[in-house]
């Protein structure tokens, strides 16, 4: 995923302005450590720093923040006058740009159910819709919002989104149940062997390069204002 947003980005890691002389960064998310300088331990429990972050970076907490608004709150408490904070999320939503992706398909059935039980658990599994609009709320100034295509596969012309989804095709086929196994298990009640199902149905129609599915990338930054 690290390096599927890195292409993504046109090989930057993030798209804030963030001056040469930072030098008190948070990571939310930590993931394999390739961004971190300071991490969460527990993002939604009451953060405790007492020294305010001259920038702040959550990348890719869908299905695990349960209240968006309050981390965006929180954010802009620990963020020092003048800072900046940044998110990066999907918005899981299927689609496709030529109609290949229909609602009879495995894959629509399964986004959509993937939404539908997440957010049944009070999980927002789309972030990326919203970012732009709790960092306005949180009292972010100059917001910035910005949508990147991630295909599903390379059946795209573009030479970048071609390998945009060389990597996303990747990260589906290798990481598919762990996606899947416990939301499906424990939320829907269906068996493993019905979700293995699933996920083989699913990996034979992405294999198909008449099938144009994607989803998007959403990154949105803002600036506190100076004191």
């Amino acid at each position: 995923m690290h390096k599927l947003t890195e292409v993504s980005l046109g090989g930057q890691l993030n798209l804030a302005p963030i001056p040469a002389n930072a030098k008190r960064i948070l990571d939310i998310g930590t993931g394999t450590g390739v961004w971190a300088i300071d991490a969460v331990d527990n993002v939604e429990e009451d953060w405790t720093y007492h020294q305010p972050f001259d920038y702040i970076h959550c990348r890719m907490m869908g299905n695990a923040i349960r209240d968006w608004p309050r981390l965006n709150r929180q954010c802009f408490e620990h963020t020092r006058p003048g800072g900046w904070v940044e998110f990066i999320d999907l918005d899981l939503t299927w689609t496709s740009p030529d109609g290949s992706l229909e609602e009879s398909h495995a894959s629509k059935k399964f986004n959509n159910e993937f939404i539908r039980a997440s957010r049944e658990a009070n999980i927002e599994s789309c972030p990326g819709l919203y970012l732009e609009g709790w960092m306005n709320d949180a009292g972010f100034k100059d917001v910035k919002a910005e949508k990147f295509v991630w295909p599903v596969g390379t059946w795209p012309k573009d030479k970048h989104l071609k390998e945009v989804g060389a990597w996303n095709f990747l990260q589906i086929m290798e990481g598919l149940e762990g996606f899947t196994y416990a939301l499906f298990t424990r939320n829907l009640g269906m068996s493993k062997a019905e979700v293995e199902v699933i996920c083989a149905n699913i990996r034979k129609e992405i294999k198909n390069p008449a099938m144009h599915a994607m989803f998007h990338l959403h990154v949105a930054y803002g600036q506190k204002p100076e004191a």
